[in-house]
């Protein structure tokens, strides 16, 4: 039961929150009962204008002390910082937080993105959040003392009442608590730890301002709610304000976003001697004020923010130093402004939908469009309205399709809301949104299924033109119709613009069923031009390669990516939704960070994963900064040239082979790359009967194939017997000497005993006469890897084929016939995705490395082309 509930404790605290949202809007319902709709548009129509230049100045004056929360907090840490960031810190943190609930979530990513931005450490980050907090609490405890105090008439909680002389002896207390809590800060130094959170003590100053900021933020803000409700006299502002705090703490309490009607319920019954039609009047336009409205000023501030810090950093980008458009936007938090703005927008359109009209602007647009216009327009709106709540999580993950379905839905819902009802007001607010959003383009970089397939302006232009053609046809054919509103529900044989129009609404909703569909799908993968693939282009980083797996640039079936200079690069290739890298990039190493932070940037933009496969330890610390996860794939065996001798007794069996294949008549010789053509038919032969008497195919990616272009450009190592060539290998050999090794490794069924044991004994001999430093034998996959209890699930996976997968590859069988050599072992890594990302990157992986065919025996494959 108890997995059961950690399973699904996502879902269950939603639930919780929903049902708590469900329930206050019952109580309120119930407490409004006699409330009409009249009465609540009387009331906001009712309210003078100073009330309301009165709440705005009110929220801004709060929203400046939220400010200084921020401030104070970073003071109290000893990590200031300039006002401009802690004052965008707080002012997103604590819009997303008053809108959306669970402020620790919700407010944290907001202050946690903006912070480390400006270089604070996540443990000062926590310390900000936790101090900021002491801040609020220590004000709400000081104006309710200070407002039970000030209270002179009975206050009834439900069945409790309390007198005057009760109220004040708990204000005292509270105020007395709060003072003795002060004074105990003064005298004592060190740390305070509040659950797991560890604070640094603020000094007696910075304790005294505490409550005192908050006070006055929590003044204002409850002052800007009761400048609001009509006939509110001063004397009644202490009660007001404990009604406000029940208010507020409970609907923090029950994280309901925004805490909608949760807030309200509790004002109402708070305050039961305020009229409730004023008060609810007052709450609605608070919402608008307190809540909406500094939501979209910081919406439009980040998005001014961000496009400013986009057209400055082309500017500034001077070869690879700055990083991309792309990578600057991801670390900005306006995507996640803008998505809860439209959700907002679309709220405000199923609301509208649900109330009454204007009558005099209904009156009005009566004499400008048919009343089917009108009625369509309502329809339409409150489509839109739905289309942006199933839209905003679109706009969360930067999507470009959802950007741009977004911005037509707000412009035609501004368009719909005029048809409507003249609701002049709602397209003002839509149109500011688009616009908006229109400022914040380059954040939604990410490509999808839609704008990938349909993203061609030629096919966008056909489809919109015929769609519009088959529209105006109708209207054409039927022009002389009188458009009533009974006519979409007419059948009859005669009924031929019912059809249309029917039609036409049916044309619609398909289009809009298809794009939405195809909206959260993923883009297929961009096609390799030339210059991706083109191997010429390489040759320039192959003269820095010191590992001869560079080589395997050589084969044809991967993509480049290079550095500005040329003299590195790094190769992959792109199958389903996995950019897969193979190896470590090729050249100077101080080039490598850009070319893996691009590679990371282009998958992220195709909403691909990225994998890296068979990396070293030089590119692990990378790895972790593009936020992977490191996974021991193998061990890698590398004999050393300069110390290398046969009549070393370790290598006892190595020498007894050579020696055995040497007097069976065995020979070994080198074919230079200029004379392989010659040689080809016979290699083929040769290369054919090894594929087929092994039941194996051609491979790719991680290893090369018998392609003639390929082999032409190496060296090959031969072992002859009888005048005829009985295995072979193409030579592997980096341009400074540092490093020997063979690729594709194809022998006949009959040879000599330990003919390639010959073959790589010779090959070891002959690069130790050459100058090279180490002879690369290749990786022993699942080797080395600590498969102890608690170790990961992957690697006593691992250990557990390594020494019990005898059925699918004789892993051990391979790491033993590479000790036999004397090698020293390496470790490489394959660094992807957490969770299950990694194992669809491993899948993909496979695909790839089978070329293009998915391997059952997965394991043995991954053995096979180590």
């Amino acid at each position: 039961m108890e997995k059961l509930l950690h399973r699904h404790r996502k879902w269950l605290e939603a639930l919780a929150v929903a049902c708590v949202a469900v329930l206050g809007l019952v109580a309120l319902h119930a407490l409004i009962q006699e409330v009409h709709i009249r009465d609540i548009k009387a009331a906001l129509h009712a309210l003078d204008t100073w009330r309301i230049a009165a709440a705005l100045g009110l929220t801004a004056l709060s929203y400046f002390l939220l400010t200084l929360y921020d401030v104070l907090a970073l003071r109290i840490i000893d990590r200031p910082l300039p006002y401009r960031t802690a004052a965008l810190a707080s002012l997103t943190s604590y819009t997303l937080s008053h809108n959306l609930g669970f402020s620790l979530l919700t407010g944290g990513s907001a202050r946690y993105r903006i912070y480390t931005a400006a270089g604070l450490m996540p443990a000062d980050i926590v310390r900000v959040i936790a101090a900021a907090s002491m801040t609020f609490w220590s004000g709400v405890i000081m104006m309710a003392g200070i407002a039970l105090l000030a209270h002179p008439a009975l206050m009834h909680l439900g069945p409790l009442t309390l007198t005057p002389v009760m109220q004040r002896m708990i204000g005292v207390a509270l105020l007395t608590g709060l003072a003795g809590l002060a004074m105990l800060l003064h005298v004592r130094k060190g740390i305070i730890q509040i659950w797991h959170w560890h604070v640094p003590r603020p000094s007696a100053k910075q304790a005294m301002m505490q409550p005192v900021l908050a006070a006055l933020d929590l003044a204002a803000a409850s002052a800007a709610l009761y400048f609001l409700v009509p006939g509110a006299s001063a004397d009644q502002f202490p009660l007001f304000f404990l009604g406000y705090a029940l208010a507020m703490v409970t609907a923090l309490l029950t994280h309901v976003p925004g805490g909608i009607g949760v807030f309200e319920a509790v004002m109402v019954a708070a305050l039961p001697g305020v009229d409730h039609a004023q008060l609810l009047a007052a709450l609605i336009l608070y919402r608008l004020i307190y809540y909406i409205l500094p939501l979209l000023v910081a919406a439009t501030a980040l998005a001014i923010h961000e496009h400013r810090r986009l057209r400055q950093s082309r500017l500034a980008r001077l070869g690879t130093a700055t990083l991309g458009a792309a990578s600057m936007i991801t670390r900005g938090i306006a995507p996640l402004f803008l998505s809860i703005m439209v959700f907002l927008g679309g709220v405000v359109l199923l609301v509208s939908g649900s109330l009454p009209a204007i009558p005099d602007r209904l009156h009005m647009l009566r004499h400008i469009l048919p009343l089917p216009f009108v009625e369509a327009s309502h329809i339409a709106a409150s489509l839109v309205g739905t289309g942006l709540l199933l839209l905003a999580p679109g706009l969360y993950r930067r999507l470009d399709a959802a950007f741009l379905l977004t911005r037509t839905l707000l412009i035609s819902g501004a368009i719909f809301s005029l048809f409507k009802g003249f609701d002049y007001e709602e397209a003002i607010i839509l149109s500011g949104m688009a616009g908006v959003l229109q400022l914040a383009r380059p954040a939604f970089y990410r490509r999808t299924a839609l704008t990938s397939a349909l993203g061609n302006p030629g096919s966008i232009a056909a489809i919109a033109s015929f769609v519009a053609l088959a529209i105006w046809l109708g209207f054409f054919a039927y022009r002389h119709v009188s458009y009533q509103q009974d006519l979409w529900w007419q059948f009859t044989w005669n009924g031929n613009a019912s059809r249309f129009l029917r039609a036409t609404f049916a044309i619609a909703v398909a289009l809009l069923c298809v794009s939405v569909m195809r909206l959260f799908g993923h883009a297929q993968p961009p096609a390799a031009t030339p210059g991706d693939m083109a191997i010429k282009a390489c040759e320039p980083a192959l003269q820095h390669a010191s590992r001869t797996d560079a080589f395997l640039a050589l084969t044809g079936d991967k993509r480049f990516l290079r550095s500005a200079s040329g003299d590195a690069l790094l190769m992959y290739q792109v199958q389903g939704q996995s950019w897969i890298v193979m190896g470590d990039p090729i050249g100077p190493q101080g080039e490598w960070p850009d070319l893996l932070w691009r590679i990371r940037e282009m998958a992220d933009a195709a909403q691909g994963r990225l994998l890296l496969y068979q990396i070293g330890k030089e590119v692990m610390p990378l790895a972790v900064d593009l936020g992977l996860q490191l996974i021991k794939y193998g061990e890698e065996a590398k004999v050393a040239l300069p110390d290398f001798s046969l009549d070393r007794p370790e290598l006892k069996s190595l020498r007894y082979a050579e020696r055995r294949a040497m007097r069976e008549g065995a020979s070994f010789a080198i074919i230079p790359s200029a004379q392989v053509r010659q040689h080809l038919p016979e290699l083929r032969a040769l290369s054919d009967s090894w594929l087929k008497a092994k039941a194996q195919s051609e491979k790719a990616f991680s290893i090369g194939r018998f392609d003639p272009h390929y082999l032409m450009q190496f060296d090959c190592a031969t072992v002859l017997y009888e005048g005829r060539i009985v295995a072979f290998a193409n030579i592997w050999a980096t341009p400074n000497r540092q490093e020997l090794s063979v690729d594709l490794m194809r022998h006949a069924e009959t040879m000599p005993y330990g003919t390639m044991d010959f073959l790589f004994a010779h090959l070891m001999q002959w690069g130790q006469q050459q100058g090279y430093q180490w002879f690369n034998l290749g990786l022993a996959p699942l080797s080395g890897i600590e498969a102890r209890r608690l170790a990961p699930i992957w690697a006593r996976i691992g250990g557990l084929l390594y020494r019990h997968g005898d059925a699918i590859y004789s892993f051990e069988g391979l790491r033993a016939y590479k000790d036999k050599f004397a090698p020293e072992w390496e470790a490489r890594y394959i660094a992807a995705p957490y969770g299950l990302g990694m194992f669809r990157a491993l899948l993909d992986l496979q695909t790839l490395v089978g070329g293009g065919r998915m391997s059952v025996a997965t394991p043995k494959k991954l053995a096979l082309v180590a």
